[in-house]
């Protein structure tokens, strides 16, 4: 496993790291289990989840599996997004933020999160009182660095400079969805993180499954696919999409490569990506997913990623593949 400095932090986080938010919905306790103890055996050191993932059963799943190897990860979790109906059950307030943080800690089985992420940008709470929140939060010890997630590029420059200007703690991370079917962060977040010293955490680096190579042209939805299982990600379902998967799935096979770890390395080489985090339902689909690692360090090939430049370079523009509103 190779590592990287997560932004301008001294914090250092595998190449690939594993998204949990299939635990408790896609994967049951005990299949979560096996591919959180199989990502440790292949040196993941960055596990990322949320308050609300699968309900709370993420978090809940993780914290059973991590007994006695709590030291060995760099555990991530988000508060932000809506967690339930009433009116402070959302945002980044400090009401919210305090609330939260100590139900994840209870369901995590530790005392402290090493990087605890604002899962989206709020309109309606002033970034001071957020920045002071999570300053406070540092302080404490309950947390070790904060991170950004679903921000804009002017969103993250805001708080980085009211933190420098206060002299809080700042954000060393964000995560956005970033792919070769969504190169919309390059336009602004990108350069805005690799001037900053912010590390860039891509979600949907395989862009729900569809650059895995699973998903056809045709209308039939693969059996265990995330489109069977959640039936609201069919609106990602579009030809465009669907194309550039089977373009890739072309170049893997003349690489005798598999489409995902072909993915995953060519983000893996982008600036100021500091981990790519990528969901499992198997232990399988982990060990492919693990050899884009070595695929990335692979510099005789730069004619391959020259070539998936070109093939993607159109979604640089329009719309992101995914992005995460408050409402």
């Amino acid at each position: 496993m190779h590592y990287r400095q997560l932004g301008g932090s001294g914090l250092h986080v595998s190449l690939l790291g594993l998204g949990t938010n299939s635990f408790g919905k896609r994967a049951d306790q005990a299949a979560s289990t096996r591919i959180l103890h199989y990502a440790l055996d292949q040196g993941i050191n960055f596990i990322d989840t949320a308050n609300i993932y699968a309900g709370t059963e993420s978090e809940r799943i993780i914290g059973e599996a991590l007994r006695g190897k709590r030291q060995q990860v760099v555990l991530a979790t988000k508060a932000g997004l809506v967690s339930g109906s009433g009116p402070n059950e959302r945002g980044s307030s400090r009401y919210h933020l305090q609330q939260e943080l100590e139900q994840s800690l209870r369901r995590l089985q530790t005392d402290y999160v090493d990087l605890y992420q604002i899962h989206t940008f709020d309109p309606n709470t002033r970034l001071e009182e957020t920045l002071r929140t999570l300053d406070d939060l540092i302080s404490s010890g309950k947390v070790r660095y904060i991170g950004a997630s679903n921000y804009a590029a002017w969103e993250l420059m805001k708080a980085l400079g009211i933190s420098e200007q206060r002299g809080y703690e700042r954000y060393v991370s964000t995560q956005t969805s970033y792919s070769l079917a969504d190169r919309t962060p390059e336009r602004e977040l990108v350069p805005v993180c690799a001037d900053q010293g912010v590390g860039i955490i891509p979600y949907f680096p395989l862009a729900g499954g569809i650059l895995s190579g699973k998903y056809g042209s045709g209308e039939a939805v693969p059996a265990a696919s995330r489109a069977e299982t959640d039936p609201s990600f069919s609106r990602f379902l579009e030809p465009r999409y669907l194309q550039l998967g089977q373009q890739l799935a072309l170049q893997a096979a003349a690489q005798q490569q598999s489409s995902s770890s072909l993915a995953l390395a060519w983000l893996m080489r982008r600036p100021a990506v500091s981990t790519v985090i990528v969901g499992a339902t198997s232990v399988e689909q982990l060990e492919d997913n693990i050899r884009s690692v070595a695929l990335a360090a692979d510099d005789t090939m730069d004619s391959l990623w020259t070539a998936l430049d070109e093939l993607s370079e159109p979604f640089i523009y329009g719309k992101p593949f995914a992005e995460y509103r408050l409402p």
